[in-house]
Order: C-alpha cells, then structure tokens, then sequence
C-alpha cells in the first residue's frame, strides 16, 4: 500500500444478531402503538438471552398492550427473524417472554405536549459522495453483506446459514478520500452442524462458498471496479506476509467455529449497535440510540433528518461530503445550535456558514416540524432495526429523499 494511502474500516451486524433481535422487537412493539395510536409515546427496551426475551420500558398509548398481544409481537419478530429450533438455545414458540412496561413520566409529558424535545442531546447526520447512496463505501457494503446473507439463509440457498452473523469491511483511500480498492472482507457467521468438519471445525469448503455465493456477488453488484487484486482467502492461523498489495483478503469464520451463537451465545440488548446503525464510524455519533423510541425523541428524529440534511446538501453539489449537528434541550423545541462540515470539500464559492443559513432556510428543526417533514408517526421502524437505518431507498424511508437538492442548489447560486 501507498504510504499515502489509508485504510477505514466499518462492521454491520446481522438481523440474528443477539443485539438486533432486541432491536427489531423493541421497534415491532413502537410499530404496533403507532398503527392504533399515532400520538403514542414509546420507550421500549428489550433483553435477550438463553430462552429468555425482557420486554421493559415507559408506554403511554391507545394500542392494545395486554400480555397476549405482547407475548405475540415479540414471538412473531423471532420467528420472522428466523429463531425456530428450539435445540439452539432461543426459539419463538419456546422462549420465556416477561413484558414490565408502564407509563411515560408526566414530567417528560408536559413539555412534549407543547412540541418540545422529548430529551437533551446531540445528533449528527453524514452524507458523501462514496456510494449512490451517499453513504460511506465500508458501511455500505458491510449491510449489503449482512443482507444478502439473509436472504440466502431465508430462501434456503445457503442452508447451513443461522441467523447470526457479522460483516466487515475494510477499503483503501487515496490522499483525496477517494476510495481505492476494497482491502479486506471478513465474515462471520453462525452454522449448523452440516459444515463442521472430521476435526470439529467449520470446513474450507463451506468458507469457498460464502466467498462464490456471498461476498464476490455482493462486492460486484455494488463496486466492481474496486476489485483490484486476486482474491485470497486467509484460513484461520494464516499471516498476511505473502499477501500481494492488490490482493482482496478475506477471512470467514476466523476462530474455527461459529455454531452456538444468537441469544444462546451472547445476551442481546436494545441500543447497543449505534455505530452500526448510522454510518460505520464515519462521522461522528451523539450516543443516543434510535430503537424503540417514538419520534418526540429527538435521538432518533433528529438523527434521521441530520441525515436528510447532509444527504440534500450533498445531492445539490453544495458539498462533496457533509457532516451535520443538531443539539437539543428536553422540553424546548429549537434547536440549541446547528453546526455543519465539509471537511474542506465545499464547492467553490460555498462556505459552511452558508450551509448553516440555507439549513436555517430550508428545514424545519423543531421536533413537530422534523415529525411532519419526515411523516414519522407511522409504523415503519421494524425495518430500520435491521441492515441500517440509513443508505436505503426504502418507501418509508423519507430521510433518505433528495427533494430540496434542487432548492439549495439555486439558492446557493450554483
């Protein structure tokens, strides 16, 4: 590699993983208030363990909450997720659910009701010119892995596949930020008992696999031309040493094994996977996570239009890339600053101070106005539990729209 060159590197997380099951129920339950309540104030957490799925937190809402219907929404996410087989330790019909959910403090109510934030913070938004989507090429790639994962475990395709598993990618840049090459895919994923070996280890076969059906058709549909080398794939103990500077390293199942995993394996916790969830690292993140949260949270709304921000000042050519922060105090409904940076990478003629009017401009930033541009009292959470809640141009998925680009673009003189 180039001395002048780096490399970033970005995980994602599969649907199965102990962490996004907890997510995934903790948004089917914000999902369901929504559906029956628009207004519903949600707060929910969720544990998952051995056998075992903890649904707590503060709901003030019209749905029905009674045991059965909880008791069914979260079995139902497990089985959607795919947890079906009661010998691996979690399994949908025969997990323990306990539900403890209660109301919202009437402190945090009475400065929601008049539009204000639901809580203090910062959230930040990130968008660049690396991918269509504009996000971050590593991230992007790692949920596009993770994702085709699920399906070929879903259709049957790869049937040795369980739900659990983990991506990462690594890409080489050049000084500019340019992306150069994709450097390493490391992939590990949970399996049954079909692709354990004589010695007790996942077999190099099922390894060649993932790379043919997995991560080559994944890496091409998206970056092709970012495949610069020969694809090596390093088996468990093996040294980088006689790996040539172009070479596409991959590593699959790195430890030898990955059967026991899921809820089994590891304790599973709403909120744990927020680097996942927005931008890989790329950018900065204000701490606060997004599941299971109604949209009067500003760590989740807020967030979302960060992103809607930074993606619009990237898609009118304002910017090559974009960062975005929005600050907040509980019960108060401007927000406490805007900041924004480019990183040096404006168009010409164009200042971040510039950017920080036409944001002014051309956005409504109070918690009502951030609710009413993104349409955000729907039900449409479950699937940003999974594979990111950003980069995807998913119907629901408002934040992810384009339409003031061409605004600030004229408005900015461009």
């Amino acid at each position: 590699m180039s001395s002048n060159r780096f490399l970033f590197t970005s995980e994602s997380v599969s649907m199965g993983h102990p962490d996004k099951v907890s997510d995934q129920i903790s948004d089917t339950i914000l999902d369901h208030c929504l559906a029956a309540d628009p207004m519903s104030r949600v707060a929910c957490e969720t544990l998952v363990t051995t056998d075992l799925a903890v649904v707590a937190g503060e709901i003030t809402t019209k749905a029905d909450l009674s045991r059965k219907t909880v008791d069914a929404l979260v079995r139902n996410m497990i089985r959607e997720i795919g947890y079906t087989d009661p010998t691996i330790g979690f399994a949908a019909d025969t997990c323990q659910v306990d539900i403890v959910v209660h109301s919202q403090s009437p402190d945090i109510s009475m400065g929601v009701d008049v539009g204000g934030a639901g809580d203090q913070g910062m959230m930040f938004g990130f968008a660049c010119r690396e991918t269509k989507s504009l996000m971050p090429l590593p991230i992007f790639l790692a949920h596009r892995l993770v994702d085709n994962h699920a399906q070929l475990r879903s259709s049957g395709a790869l049937g040795f596949l369980r739900p659990d598993a983990k991506s990462q990618v690594t890409v080489e840049y050049n000084p500019d930020g340019s992306p150069q090459r994709i450097h390493t895919v490391v992939i590990s994923t949970q399996h049954d008992k079909s692709v354990i070996g004589k010695d007790g280890k996942f077999t190099n076969e099922a390894r060649k696999v993932l790379v043919e059906k997995l991560i080559l058709p994944t890496l091409k549909a998206e970056r092709a031309d970012l495949i610069k080398g020969e694809v090596v794939l390093l088996l468990p103990g093996e040294s980088h040493d006689k790996v040539s500077d172009n070479s596409l390293i991959v590593h699959i199942n790195p430890t030898g094994n990955f059967e026991v995993g899921g809820p089994h394996g590891d304790c599973g916790l709403t909120g744990r996977k927020i680097i996942v969830d927005t931008y890989g690292g790329r950018g900065r993140h204000g701490g606060g996570a997004f599941s299971g949260k109604d949209p009067t949270k500003v760590d989740r709304s807020a967030a979302y239009m960060c992103r809607y921000i930074a993606k619009n000042i990237v898609a009118a050519g304002l910017a090559e890339e974009c960062e975005v922060q929005l600050s907040y105090a509980i019960g108060y409904p401007d927000p406490l600053n805007i900041w924004v940076t480019t990183h040096g990478r404006t168009a010409k003629g164009v200042t971040e101070l510039q950017l920080v009017e036409l944001i002014r401009k051309h956005f409504k930033l109070t918690p009502r106005g951030i609710i009413e541009t993104l349409n955000l009292r729907r039900p449409i959470y479950k699937e940003t539990a999974r594979h990111g809640h950003f980069g995807r141009e998913l119907p629901n998925f408002t934040w992810e729209k384009t339409d003031k680009a061409e605004a600030l673009k004229k408005d900015a003189g461009l």
